[in-house]
Protein backbone atom coordinates (compact mmCIF):
# COMPACT_ATOMS: atom_id res chain seq x y z
CA UNK A 1 0.00 0.00 0.00
CA UNK A 2 2.72 2.34 1.06
CA UNK A 3 4.64 1.94 -2.73
CA UNK A 4 1.06 2.60 -4.65
CA UNK A 5 0.46 6.03 -2.20
CA UNK A 6 3.87 6.93 -3.21
CA UNK A 7 2.98 6.13 -6.91
CA UNK A 8 0.02 7.79 -6.58
CA UNK A 9 1.37 11.11 -5.21
CA UNK A 10 3.46 11.23 -7.75
CA UNK A 11 0.61 11.35 -10.25
CA UNK A 12 0.24 14.76 -9.11
CA UNK A 13 3.53 16.17 -10.40
CA UNK A 14 4.52 17.49 -13.63
CA UNK A 15 5.52 14.53 -15.88
CA UNK A 16 8.37 15.60 -17.96
CA UNK A 17 11.69 13.82 -19.04
CA UNK A 18 13.16 12.06 -17.29
CA UNK A 19 16.33 11.75 -18.82
CA UNK A 20 17.23 8.08 -18.25
CA UNK A 21 20.26 7.70 -20.19
CA UNK A 22 23.06 8.20 -17.85
CA UNK A 23 21.44 6.21 -15.31
CA UNK A 24 24.28 3.85 -14.51
CA UNK A 25 21.51 0.95 -15.78
CA UNK A 26 21.69 2.29 -19.00
CA UNK A 27 25.16 2.33 -19.52
CA UNK A 28 25.16 -1.56 -18.71
CA UNK A 29 22.30 -1.44 -20.94
CA UNK A 30 24.58 -0.18 -23.60
CA UNK A 31 27.35 -2.74 -22.98
CA UNK A 32 25.27 -5.37 -23.45
CA UNK A 33 23.67 -4.08 -26.58
CA UNK A 34 27.43 -3.75 -28.38
CA UNK A 35 28.38 -7.40 -26.70
CA UNK A 36 25.68 -8.79 -27.58
CA UNK A 37 23.75 -7.69 -30.25
CA UNK A 38 26.85 -5.53 -32.37
CA UNK A 39 25.48 -2.37 -31.80
CA UNK A 40 28.03 0.43 -33.22
CA UNK A 41 28.79 3.78 -31.17
CA UNK A 42 26.33 5.81 -33.57
CA UNK A 43 23.51 3.02 -32.48
CA UNK A 44 24.46 3.65 -29.01
CA UNK A 45 24.57 7.25 -29.61
CA UNK A 46 20.46 6.47 -31.18
CA UNK A 47 19.74 4.63 -28.21
CA UNK A 48 21.31 7.25 -25.91
CA UNK A 49 19.13 10.06 -27.34
CA UNK A 50 15.93 8.21 -27.23
CA UNK A 51 16.19 7.55 -23.48
CA UNK A 52 17.24 11.29 -22.99
CA UNK A 53 13.56 11.59 -24.51
CA UNK A 54 11.34 8.90 -22.75
CA UNK A 55 9.16 10.20 -20.23
CA UNK A 56 8.54 9.10 -17.04
CA UNK A 57 5.36 8.17 -16.16
CA UNK A 58 4.63 6.68 -12.95
CA UNK A 59 0.93 5.66 -13.59
CA UNK A 60 1.91 2.87 -16.40
CA UNK A 61 3.32 1.50 -12.51
CA UNK A 62 -0.19 1.94 -10.71
CA UNK A 63 -1.40 0.24 -13.79
CA UNK A 64 0.60 -2.46 -13.71
CA UNK A 65 0.04 -3.62 -10.37
CA UNK A 66 -3.54 -3.01 -10.41
CA UNK A 67 -4.73 -4.60 -13.65
CA UNK A 68 -8.19 -5.98 -14.19
CA UNK A 69 -6.98 -9.66 -13.51
CA UNK A 70 -5.35 -9.22 -10.51
CA UNK A 71 -7.76 -6.94 -8.42
CA UNK A 72 -11.13 -8.24 -10.24
CA UNK A 73 -13.85 -11.07 -9.07
CA UNK A 74 -14.64 -13.37 -11.67
CA UNK A 75 -17.95 -12.52 -11.88
CA UNK A 76 -16.73 -8.62 -12.74
CA UNK A 77 -13.70 -9.72 -15.24
CA UNK A 78 -15.68 -12.31 -17.17
CA UNK A 79 -18.16 -10.01 -19.05
CA UNK A 80 -15.48 -7.74 -19.76
CA UNK A 81 -14.59 -10.08 -22.51
CA UNK A 82 -17.26 -12.96 -22.76
CA UNK A 83 -20.20 -10.72 -24.05
CA UNK A 84 -22.44 -10.65 -27.26
CA UNK A 85 -20.62 -7.60 -28.42
CA UNK A 86 -17.23 -9.90 -28.65
CA UNK A 87 -19.01 -13.20 -29.63
CA UNK A 88 -20.30 -11.40 -32.49
CA UNK A 89 -16.83 -8.92 -33.83
CA UNK A 90 -14.97 -12.83 -32.99
CA UNK A 91 -17.42 -14.44 -35.49
CA UNK A 92 -16.78 -11.93 -37.74
CA UNK A 93 -13.03 -11.98 -37.37
CA UNK A 94 -13.18 -15.61 -38.10
CA UNK A 95 -15.30 -15.19 -41.52
CA UNK A 96 -12.67 -12.29 -42.57
CA UNK A 97 -9.84 -14.12 -41.97
CA UNK A 98 -10.66 -17.62 -42.29
CA UNK A 99 -7.73 -18.08 -44.90
CA UNK A 100 -4.94 -16.88 -41.87
CA UNK A 101 -6.95 -18.96 -39.20
CA UNK A 102 -6.95 -22.45 -41.45
CA UNK A 103 -3.85 -21.91 -41.84
CA UNK A 104 -2.19 -21.17 -38.65
CA UNK A 105 -4.40 -24.21 -37.37
CA UNK A 106 -3.16 -26.54 -39.59
CA UNK A 107 1.03 -25.32 -39.28
CA UNK A 108 0.48 -24.79 -35.30
CA UNK A 109 -2.96 -27.18 -34.26
CA UNK A 110 -4.25 -24.02 -32.62
CA UNK A 111 -7.80 -23.61 -33.98
CA UNK A 112 -9.24 -20.77 -35.39
CA UNK A 113 -11.66 -19.50 -32.07
CA UNK A 114 -8.98 -19.63 -29.81
CA UNK A 115 -6.73 -17.78 -31.92
CA UNK A 116 -9.45 -15.21 -32.33
CA UNK A 117 -10.56 -15.40 -28.90
CA UNK A 118 -6.38 -14.37 -27.89
CA UNK A 119 -6.62 -11.22 -29.88
CA UNK A 120 -10.05 -10.38 -28.87
CA UNK A 121 -9.14 -10.57 -25.28
CA UNK A 122 -5.76 -9.04 -26.38
CA UNK A 123 -7.12 -5.98 -28.56
CA UNK A 124 -10.39 -6.58 -29.34
CA UNK A 125 -9.48 -8.34 -32.59
CA UNK A 126 -7.10 -5.31 -32.97
CA UNK A 127 -8.81 -2.05 -33.16
CA UNK A 128 -7.38 -1.07 -30.14
CA UNK A 129 -3.75 -1.99 -29.43
CA UNK A 130 -2.70 0.82 -26.77
CA UNK A 131 -2.05 4.29 -26.74
CA UNK A 132 1.01 4.67 -25.01
CA UNK A 133 4.31 5.48 -26.48
CA UNK A 134 6.41 2.01 -25.69
CA UNK A 135 9.51 3.65 -24.62
CA UNK A 136 7.90 5.91 -22.23
CA UNK A 137 6.36 2.48 -20.90
CA UNK A 138 8.89 0.54 -20.60
CA UNK A 139 11.83 3.19 -19.56
CA UNK A 140 9.73 4.01 -16.59
CA UNK A 141 8.62 0.15 -15.61
CA UNK A 142 12.22 -0.58 -16.74
CA UNK A 143 13.70 2.16 -14.15
CA UNK A 144 11.43 3.01 -11.58
CA UNK A 145 9.13 -0.28 -10.88
CA UNK A 146 9.26 -1.22 -7.30
CA UNK A 147 9.61 -4.78 -7.79
CA UNK A 148 10.19 -5.88 -11.67
CA UNK A 149 12.11 -3.56 -12.97
CA UNK A 150 14.83 -6.09 -14.32
CA UNK A 151 12.50 -7.88 -16.22
CA UNK A 152 10.78 -4.48 -17.92
CA UNK A 153 14.40 -2.94 -18.67
CA UNK A 154 15.16 -6.29 -20.29
CA UNK A 155 12.48 -5.74 -22.34
CA UNK A 156 13.36 -2.34 -22.92
CA UNK A 157 16.71 -3.40 -24.11
CA UNK A 158 15.10 -6.02 -26.45
CA UNK A 159 13.02 -3.25 -27.76
CA UNK A 160 15.80 -1.48 -29.24
CA UNK A 161 17.19 -4.35 -30.52
CA UNK A 162 13.96 -4.79 -32.38
CA UNK A 163 13.73 -1.47 -33.48
CA UNK A 164 17.01 -1.31 -34.95
CA UNK A 165 16.02 -4.63 -36.81
CA UNK A 166 12.68 -3.32 -38.07
CA UNK A 167 13.87 0.62 -38.92
CA UNK A 168 11.49 1.51 -36.22
CA UNK A 169 11.46 4.53 -34.39
CA UNK A 170 11.73 3.97 -30.76
CA UNK A 171 9.50 6.99 -30.14
CA UNK A 172 7.15 5.64 -32.64
CA UNK A 173 5.64 2.85 -31.44
CA UNK A 174 2.76 2.88 -29.22
CA UNK A 175 1.40 -0.03 -27.19
CA UNK A 176 0.01 -0.86 -23.95
CA UNK A 177 1.06 0.12 -20.26
CA UNK A 178 3.43 -2.30 -19.83
CA UNK A 179 5.03 -1.70 -23.34
CA UNK A 180 3.49 -4.77 -25.39
CA UNK A 181 2.79 -4.11 -29.08
CA UNK A 182 0.63 -5.16 -31.65
CA UNK A 183 -2.78 -6.56 -32.37
CA UNK A 184 -0.87 -9.85 -30.27
CA UNK A 185 0.36 -7.80 -27.49
CA UNK A 186 3.61 -9.28 -27.58
CA UNK A 187 6.49 -8.34 -25.26
CA UNK A 188 9.39 -6.95 -27.27
CA UNK A 189 11.74 -10.06 -26.52
CA UNK A 190 8.63 -12.14 -27.89
CA UNK A 191 8.20 -10.20 -30.70
CA UNK A 192 11.92 -10.82 -31.72
CA UNK A 193 11.21 -14.74 -30.80
CA UNK A 194 7.68 -15.72 -31.63
CA UNK A 195 6.82 -12.93 -34.17
CA UNK A 196 6.34 -14.35 -37.86
CA UNK A 197 5.90 -13.36 -41.42
CA UNK A 198 2.36 -14.93 -41.87
CA UNK A 199 1.96 -12.70 -45.07
CA UNK A 200 5.39 -13.04 -46.65
CA UNK A 201 6.37 -9.84 -47.11
CA UNK A 202 9.56 -9.36 -45.55
CA UNK A 203 8.40 -8.60 -42.31
CA UNK A 204 7.28 -9.18 -39.36
CA UNK A 205 4.64 -6.92 -38.48
CA UNK A 206 2.49 -7.43 -35.57
CA UNK A 207 0.02 -4.25 -36.43
CA UNK A 208 -0.83 -6.79 -39.55
CA UNK A 209 -3.68 -9.29 -38.76
CA UNK A 210 -1.97 -11.86 -40.77
CA UNK A 211 1.30 -11.64 -38.79
CA UNK A 212 -0.56 -11.37 -35.65
CA UNK A 213 -2.56 -14.51 -36.26
CA UNK A 214 0.23 -16.42 -37.54
CA UNK A 215 2.38 -15.24 -34.16
CA UNK A 216 -0.46 -16.13 -31.81
CA UNK A 217 0.05 -19.56 -32.81
CA UNK A 218 2.90 -19.84 -33.04
CA UNK A 219 3.41 -18.71 -29.41
CA UNK A 220 0.82 -21.15 -28.24
CA UNK A 221 2.78 -23.99 -30.30
CA UNK A 222 6.51 -22.79 -28.90
CA UNK A 223 6.66 -20.43 -26.00
CA UNK A 224 7.66 -23.55 -24.02
CA UNK A 225 8.61 -26.79 -24.10
CA UNK A 226 6.45 -28.01 -21.25
CA UNK A 227 3.36 -25.94 -22.33
CA UNK A 228 3.33 -26.34 -26.15
CA UNK A 229 -0.08 -27.05 -27.77
CA UNK A 230 -1.45 -29.75 -27.63
CA UNK A 231 -3.41 -30.85 -30.85
CA UNK A 232 -7.05 -31.62 -30.75
CA UNK A 233 -7.13 -31.38 -26.82
CA UNK A 234 -9.93 -28.83 -25.60
CA UNK A 235 -8.41 -26.44 -22.71
CA UNK A 236 -10.74 -27.21 -20.50
CA UNK A 237 -13.95 -29.33 -19.39
CA UNK A 238 -16.73 -28.09 -16.76
CA UNK A 239 -16.25 -30.42 -13.43
CA UNK A 240 -18.80 -31.04 -10.61
CA UNK A 241 -18.04 -31.43 -7.13
CA UNK A 242 -19.81 -32.92 -4.39
CA UNK A 243 -22.61 -30.44 -2.60
CA UNK A 244 -20.09 -31.87 0.63
CA UNK A 245 -16.66 -31.71 -1.22
CA UNK A 246 -13.54 -30.54 0.76
CA UNK A 247 -10.14 -31.09 -0.50
CA UNK A 248 -6.83 -29.26 -0.29
CA UNK A 249 -6.07 -30.27 -3.89
CA UNK A 250 -4.46 -27.49 -5.22
CA UNK A 251 -6.03 -25.15 -7.55
CA UNK A 252 -5.86 -21.98 -9.93
CA UNK A 253 -2.03 -23.03 -10.19
CA UNK A 254 0.33 -21.66 -13.78
CA UNK A 255 1.18 -26.13 -14.96
CA UNK A 256 -0.92 -29.08 -15.50
CA UNK A 257 0.75 -30.84 -12.35
CA UNK A 258 -1.86 -33.25 -11.35
CA UNK A 259 -3.82 -35.76 -13.76
CA UNK A 260 -7.29 -36.65 -14.57
CA UNK A 261 -7.22 -39.54 -11.99
CA UNK A 262 -5.77 -38.02 -9.14
CA UNK A 263 -8.63 -35.55 -9.58
CA UNK A 264 -11.11 -37.71 -9.90
CA UNK A 265 -9.98 -39.72 -6.86
CA UNK A 266 -10.62 -36.40 -4.97
CA UNK A 267 -14.17 -36.91 -6.27
CA UNK A 268 -14.24 -34.74 -9.12
CA UNK A 269 -16.74 -35.69 -11.12
CA UNK A 270 -16.30 -35.35 -15.11
CA UNK A 271 -19.04 -34.96 -17.85
CA UNK A 272 -17.18 -37.06 -19.90
CA UNK A 273 -14.29 -39.75 -19.67
CA UNK A 274 -10.82 -38.75 -19.99
CA UNK A 275 -7.51 -40.98 -20.21
CA UNK A 276 -6.66 -41.29 -16.43
CA UNK A 277 -3.10 -40.46 -17.01
CA UNK A 278 -3.51 -36.88 -18.98
CA UNK A 279 -2.11 -34.15 -17.23
CA UNK A 280 -4.74 -31.33 -15.44
CA UNK A 281 -4.65 -28.70 -13.25
CA UNK A 282 -8.11 -27.77 -10.84
CA UNK A 283 -9.51 -24.23 -11.59
CA UNK A 284 -11.91 -22.58 -9.31
CA UNK A 285 -13.91 -19.89 -10.13
CA UNK A 286 -15.28 -18.16 -7.61
CA UNK A 287 -18.89 -16.25 -7.67
CA UNK A 288 -21.00 -14.56 -5.63
CA UNK A 289 -23.22 -17.93 -5.17
CA UNK A 290 -20.39 -20.05 -5.24
CA UNK A 291 -17.86 -21.24 -7.60
CA UNK A 292 -17.62 -22.91 -11.10
CA UNK A 293 -15.02 -25.64 -11.20
CA UNK A 294 -13.33 -26.27 -14.35
CA UNK A 295 -10.80 -29.52 -15.37
CA UNK A 296 -8.20 -27.52 -16.83
CA UNK A 297 -5.98 -29.67 -19.36
CA UNK A 298 -2.30 -28.16 -20.75
CA UNK A 299 -3.84 -26.11 -23.57
CA UNK A 300 -5.43 -24.04 -20.65
CA UNK A 301 -1.66 -23.24 -19.44
CA UNK A 302 -0.25 -22.91 -22.87
CA UNK A 303 -2.62 -20.03 -22.90
CA UNK A 304 -1.98 -19.06 -19.56
CA UNK A 305 1.92 -18.54 -20.57
CA UNK A 306 0.73 -15.76 -22.77
CA UNK A 307 -0.58 -13.77 -19.30
CA UNK A 308 0.33 -15.97 -16.10
CA UNK A 309 -3.16 -15.20 -14.71
CA UNK A 310 -6.22 -17.77 -14.54
CA UNK A 311 -8.92 -15.31 -14.93
CA UNK A 312 -7.04 -13.93 -18.34
CA UNK A 313 -6.56 -17.78 -19.37
CA UNK A 314 -10.19 -18.53 -18.42
CA UNK A 315 -11.61 -15.85 -20.53
CA UNK A 316 -9.52 -16.84 -23.49
CA UNK A 317 -10.78 -20.39 -22.97
CA UNK A 318 -14.66 -18.89 -22.12
CA UNK A 319 -14.46 -16.29 -25.12
CA UNK A 320 -13.20 -19.60 -27.63
CA UNK A 321 -15.66 -21.68 -26.44
CA UNK A 322 -18.79 -19.08 -26.88
CA UNK A 323 -17.50 -18.55 -30.03
CA UNK A 324 -17.32 -22.02 -31.22
CA UNK A 325 -20.83 -22.01 -30.05
CA UNK A 326 -22.28 -19.62 -32.00
CA UNK A 327 -20.88 -20.92 -34.52
CA UNK A 328 -23.06 -24.04 -35.02
CA UNK A 329 -26.05 -22.19 -33.07
CA UNK A 330 -29.00 -22.28 -35.91
CA UNK A 331 -29.68 -18.96 -37.04
CA UNK A 332 -32.87 -17.19 -36.18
Amino acid sequence: MRILASLLLLLSSTIACADYSEDARAVTMYASLRADYGFSDQDIDWVRQALAAAKQLPQLIVAEQTAKERTLTWDAYEPIHVNQTNIAAGLRFMRENRHWLARAETEYGVPPQVVTAVLGVETKYGSFTGRHRALDALATLGFDHPTRADFFRGELEQYFVLCRRNGFEPAALRGSYAGALGAAQFMPSNYLKLGVDFDGNGRVDLWSTADAIGSVANYLAHFRSNAEWQRGEPLYVTARVPDDWSSDMPRNGRAATLTVGALMHAGIELPQPLPAALPAGLVELKRGNGADYWLALSNFFSVMSYNPHVFYAASVAALANAIAHAQTAPSE
